[in-house]
């Protein structure tokens, strides 16, 4: 087989609907293989159960027939959302909001008195022996050593004295057209092929400071400095692991898989490990759709942006042997920073689908709840409950365990009731009479004490096919939940559904998804009703973004929304030391054409709802991380694919270098992580 040539995507990609705000078409194709450009996968008609009941789900069915199984959904009235209380007021990092910048601007602004620099680049050296980065003589070697293309998420794990740490970062995915020049050489495209795999999957990079508050800077060759690529090993872990639905010819035993793919947000655990979710790995292989399970995740069978599918029989969904090495990817990947030695795992227990990422908080009585977002659109937000509590110790051991906590426990996912009437919730984003958008909820269990809570369903199947068992209880259809934290203080759960422009057209709205064609998300807070363990919850809508001056109806927790700064597409999202919610966002307003940026949002007092723009990309980039440090006055983000729409003759972006010379420094684009701090 043969790679084909490599071209300017841009001539190849029709604008389509999703496309018409900022985002760039090429960044569709290549982050998530065109998914907005088809119907939504979920298919499934989760309102209604009539025909559900009358069919026995087996493997048969799953791999090669209809799916269908039964359940019986009980909603409950609970209370609402707690009201807001005065909050103290901002100390850490005060500013003035910045205006929004033109998506023509290829600069990274930020707000008076502070400055920025970034802290590591694309091609920058991680492991000792890296050489600095040349983009004309890229090699896949060179590449394993230094920090990846497209960083998301991101989270620096201070050690103790303050002045020490490790940075962790994911790299989504690459963009030929910007990395290299066009070629024709089979030779030349199959080297390039490999360099891709290199530069994708998670990095760990030491860092020092001179003092609290002061910028942080990398140590190349640092001792915990480490590379995670498609190559790399990863043991699976829970009930899945070693089951007939994952072993392939090359792992016969299920156990051990090469590489992680398509890494968005993640999250850090209370015992200092970092977990990242594996999103859009569909499109890194080329299968038919000739099962519903491979339907259902939007297996296709086409050329990939990589070409691995040409000569890696991983990747090559008709390879004898292979036809599971799909189901190997989509898990929640958990990393230990701080033991070089260490094997990275993929925890089947939560599920398989489009990871944006998993966080945790512990629960009343010491168990581990995981929040994820399946981003797609019409797919669904999960809870994960740990069968065994943290271990609180501060030794070794207390560690050992907690390292196992992701392994064992109940699988669930939501489904939400509104309390208004259905006339009342129109598709405009009009609030219904009683004011605000609201309502309760339950999770609904995929799994319990290790088995299958799916009629007709094994736990592997349930944990492999995740999507098809949720589609079965009447899970209720989402905006492409993406990220999704508990806060730090109060517990109430924030949820980003970034958008949905065929909202309306796939599915209808709802109380919890009321816009039709939603094309700049919205941001939905959850209150569990019976503690993080529980199954009942509360919920409400804090932002309808957009840009309030437009066309379309937005809200903003009550804030008078000719005093806010316009938000769309709401991605990643964080908390301050002071209990503000932070969001970097993947898209701007559909009626203004502007640059990403990092928001933040006061969750109490009188300025509960007031987004307040703080700082904006470049160029075709989209804000990822981000790290909010309150006590040291700083703010880091991931620069995610500036200049997508450029090539490389010709960039689109020259961020962060903007035409600097010395070793390092390239004439094109390099996604970084960036530092900002108060001058």
């Amino acid at each position: 087989m043969t790679i084909s040539a490599d071209t300017d995507q841009r001539t190849h990609l029709p604008i389509i609907d999703h496309a018409r705000g900022k985002r760039s078409p090429v960044t569709c194709r290549l982050k998530c293989a065109d998914a907005c450009l088809g119907p939504e996968c979920n298919t499934s008609s989760n309102a209604t159960f009539r025909s559900i009941a009358q069919t026995a789900f087996s493997r048969r069915a799953l791999l090669g027939g209809a799916a269908a199984g039964a359940v019986v959904i009980a909603t409950t009235s609970l209370e609402r959302p707690t009201a807001a209380v005065a909050a103290p007021a901002a100390t850490g990092l005060p500013f003035t909001p910045i205006a929004p910048v033109d998506a023509s601007v290829d600069s990274f602004v930020v707000p008076e008195g502070y400055t920025w620099a970034p802290l590591i680049r694309w091609g920058d050296p991680v492991l000792a022996g890296a050489p600095v980065f040349d983009i004309v003589a890229q090699s896949p070697a060179a590449q394993a050593a230094q920090f990846g293309y497209n960083n998301d998420y991101i989270d620096i794990i201070v050690d103790a004295g303050g002045l020490t740490g490790v940075l962790v970062a994911n790299h989504e995915y690459v963009n030929p057209d910007i990395m290299f020049a066009p070629s024709s050489d089979p030779a030349e495209l199959r080297r390039r092929s490999e360099i891709y795999k290199a530069a994708q999957g998670m990095s760990v990079v030491e860092v020092v400071r001179d003092a609290p508050g002061a910028p942080w800077r990398t140590v190349p060759g640092g001792r915990r400095n480490r590379r995670f690529t498609v190559d790399s090993p990863f043991a699976l872990t829970g009930p899945a692991a070693g089951s007939e639905l994952v072993r392939t010819a090359a792992d016969p035993e299920g156990r051990t898989v090469l590489g992680t793919l398509g890494n968005c947000a993640g999250g850090t655990t209370p015992w200092g490990t970092v977990l990242s979710g594996e999103e859009n790995f569909n499109g890194y292989f080329s299968s038919p759709a000739t099962t519903p399970s491979r339907a259902r995740y939007g297996f296709r069978q086409r050329p990939t942006s990589t070409g691995w599918e040409t000569w890696d029989k991983r990747f090559n969904g008709a390879e004898p042997g292979y036809e599971n090495e799909e189901h190997r990817f989509g898990y929640i990947v958990e990393v230990d920073p701080l033991d070089p030695a260490s094997t990275p795992v993929k925890h089947t227990a939560l599920g398989r689908f489009k990871h944006e990422g998993a966080n945790v908080s512990i629960a009343e009585d010491g168990r581990v709840v995981a929040y994820m977002g399946d981003d797609e659109r019409g797919d669904y937000l999960y809870k994960f409950v740990s069968k065994h509590r943290v271990n609180t110790g501060s030794g070794p051991g207390a560690r050992k365990q907690n390292l196992k906590l992701l392994s064992e426990g109940d699988l669930f996912v939501a489904r939400f009731t509104g309390d208004s009437p259905a006339s009342e919730i129109d598709g405009s984003g009009r609030l219904p009479q009683d004011g605000r958008f609201d309502g309760t909820g339950e999770w609904i269990a995929l799994t319990r004490k290790g088995e299958s809570a799916v009629p007709g369903m094994s736990v592997e199947q349930v944990l492999v096919h995740t999507r098809l068992a949720a589609d079965l209880v009447g899970a209720t259809k989402m905006d492409r939940c993406e990220d999704v934290e508990p806060h730090p203080t109060t517990g109430r759960v924030y949820i980003a559904c970034t958008n949905n422009s065929r909202r309306g057209i796939d599915a209808p709205v709802d109380e919890a998804n009321p816009r039709l064609s939603n094309r700049d998300g919205h941001v939905i807070e959850l209150v569990e009703s019976e503690g993080q363990g529980g199954t009942r919850f509360a919920w409400s809508i804090l932002l309808l973004c957009g840009d309030p001056s437009g066309a379309a109806l937005t809200y903003f927790a009550g804030f008078p929304p000719a005093m806010v700064s316009p938000i769309s597409c709401p991605d990643n999202v964080a908390f301050d030391a002071e209990g503000n919610l932070w969001i970097s966002t993947d898209g701007a307003p559909s009626t203004i054409r502007k640059n990403d940026g990092l928001f933040k949002v006061p969750l109490e007092g009188p300025d509960r709802g007031r987004v307040q723009q703080f700082l904006s990309v470049p160029r075709d980039a989209e804000t990822c991380g981000p790290i909010i440090r309150v006590e040291d006055g700083m703010v880091l983000v991931a620069v995610q694919h500036p200049g997508e729409d450029g090539s490389f003759a010709a960039p689109n972006s020259l961020f962060p270098d903007y035409g600097a010379s010395g070793a390092g420094t390239a004439r094109a684009p390099r996604p970084s992580v960036v530092q900002v701090w108060r001058a």
